[in-house]
């Protein structure tokens, strides 16, 4: 496995792998890795030739400063990972080599990033394009694969690669989930004990909804959901919303769309944690 931190060292050594007609899969990360991240590296392997991993942790997506500051940072276990994994190129850029001067590009998804995530974080889909766009253009992969857990950001990136008529498939990988239903997530290392004992509340919460549908309308699926769990002293919904798949517009009955799924954020103490149920 190769360790690179350099855009032109990366891209030297990719040049040969196509040059010897090798596919490129590509997993970006922002480290911390788990399971989760295994399993799309898994993924990338066994669809390509050569699988590159990015861990990176890109500063303009994030617009809390102490979520940045936070953000947990395991490089030297991150690389042992996915060396077992059996990855082939880690990238692992200092910020300047990203970010050698600012990027002032403004992209517009419409709808896609404006809702849900887009209105909590304000310029954080801006910022996921930024980096997504660079590593692209540093790893010019065939496939790269993203986790379905930040369902937005994979309709955003999908946005994106379109609009820049970039010639890679983005693959959508199934969530992966602890044995008591949490989804994996970088975060849950900072849940203390209880709050990390109450956090699964949110998938079992979602997981019964469904049982509901369609007898319960939209508004009332919701208003469960958000009671429930606010009912936990230590976790406080951000937003719930049942949206349209594709378009990510909130519906307001089953009928406004064959692909309703149900995307949610909430606060288990001052950790933020997101997941999403298709219904």
């Amino acid at each position: 496995m190769k360790i690179v931190n350099s855009i032109e060292k990366l891209k030297t050594g990719l040049a040969q792998e196509k040059r010897e007609g090798r596919s490129i899969g590509f997993v970006p990360t922002m480290g911390a890795l788990h399971d989760g991240h295994l399993s799309l590296v898994k993924q990338c392997i066994e669809g390509n030739d050569v699988c590159v991993v990015s861990i990176f942790v890109n500063p303009t997506q994030f617009n809390d400063k102490n979520d940045l500051a936070t953000y947990p940072r395991t490089l030297e276990s991150d690389c042992a990972l996915l060396e077992k994994a059996g990855c082939d190129y880690v990238f692992t850029p200092p910020e300047a080599e990203m970010y050698p001067v600012p990027d002032t590009r403004r992209f517009d998804f419409g709808t896609l990033s404006e809702v849900m995530e887009g209105a909590y974080r304000p310029g954080h889909f801006n910022g996921v394009a930024q980096i997504v766009s660079k590593l692209f253009d540093a790893v010019e992969p065939d496939r790269a694969y993203f986790g379905e857990k930040d369902f937005q950001q994979i309709a955003v990136v999908r946005a994106m690669t379109k609009q820049l008529e970039l010639a890679v498939q983005i693959v959508a990988c199934p969530i992966l989930r602890e044995e008591d239903g949490l989804a994996m997530s970088s975060r849950n290392v900072r849940l203390t004990p209880g709050q990390r004992q109450k956090a699964p509340l949110i998938a079992r919460t979602l997981k019964e909804s469904t049982n509901f549908v369609p007898g319960k309308s939209v508004k009332e699926i919701v208003g469960h959901v958000v009671h429930t769990i606010n009912n936990e002293p230590q976790m406080r919904v951000e937003y719930f919303e049942i949206v349209d798949g594709n378009t990510l517009e909130p519906i307001e009955n089953w009928a406004d769309t064959t692909y309703p799924v149900g995307c949610i954020v909430v606060y288990c103490g001052d950790v933020r944690l997101i997941d999403n149920i298709k219904y």
